[in-house]
């Protein structure tokens, strides 16, 4: 198992949060965003890099701004 990126871990958790937040089992969550529970799962554990379309579905769906799925930068690591 490939080791997880701290940055993902953590854009994953902020991810679970506000999904959280909004009332969303993981399940409606992601048929609501149009992607597979089991991958959505694996971007809440930090396993996926998103690419940016599936973030911005992300934060369509919270009727948040994309940058709000991300922690502050100054607790991200680029490595």
């Amino acid at each position: 198992m490939n080791k997880k990126h701290s940055s993902l871990v953590k854009l994953g958790a902020k991810i679970r949060q506000l999904r959280k937040d909004k009332g969303f089992s993981q399940e409606d969550f992601a048929a609501e965003v149009g992607l597979d529970r089991t991958y959505m799962g694996g971007i809440e554990r930090g396993e996926r890099n998103l690419a940016a379309l599936n973030l911005i579905r992300i934060a369509k769906c919270l009727k948040v701004e994309v940058g709000e799925l991300f922690p502050p930068v100054r607790n991200l690591l680029i490595d």
